[in-house]
């Protein structure tokens, strides 16, 4: 008698999640429709293995920007809008979805070097070298599409 194998159920990824599987040459299987998009950057190769982080155009790593208004500004922060954080840097930072900037065998046999970002909702995002900048691209995401950005040296 055969017994078939088991295996973990299957868990999907997102670009918050790292993925061990991930690996120079690989192929990126996109998932877009609806509200969901998807953004491929062409990268020069002296970038190689820098990882490039997306964040909501108008955020900081704090959080929202608004009329210049950032939670690590050190001024009084009594003009109601609580919202259950510390105003430190350490207490309120966010961590965005970043990729590895990878080099790809092109449909002509050519090698490009380029960073995927799959599953990016709907709309506009700042792209830079992490760990802080400065923002290199601004892009616009829409739903059911590609968004495709050269990153100029």
């Amino acid at each position: 008698m055969t017994v078939p194998a088991t295996r973990p159920a299957a868990k999907p990824l997102t670009n918050a999640e790292e993925n061990p599987h991930a690996g120079k040459g690989s192929s990126v299987l996109l998932d877009i429709g609806d509200d969901v998009g998807a953004i491929v950057l062409t990268m020069p190769a002296e970038l190689e293995d820098t990882e490039i982080e997306r964040r909501p155009a108008g955020w900081s790593a704090e959080g929202p920007v608004a009329a210049g208004h950032r939670h690590d500004d050190g001024h009084d922060h009594n003009h109601g809008h609580e919202h259950g954080h510390g105003h430190g840097l350490r207490e309120h930072t966010h961590r965005f979805p970043h990729v590895a900037v990878v080099p790809r065998t092109s449909p002509a046999g050519e090698t490009v070097y380029s960073a995927v970002f799959f599953e990016v909702p709907e709309g506009s995002y700042e792209l830079y070298v992490l760990p802080d900048g400065p923002v290199r691209l601004t892009v616009d995401v829409v739903g059911g599409r590609v968004t495709e950005a050269d990153w100029q040296d």
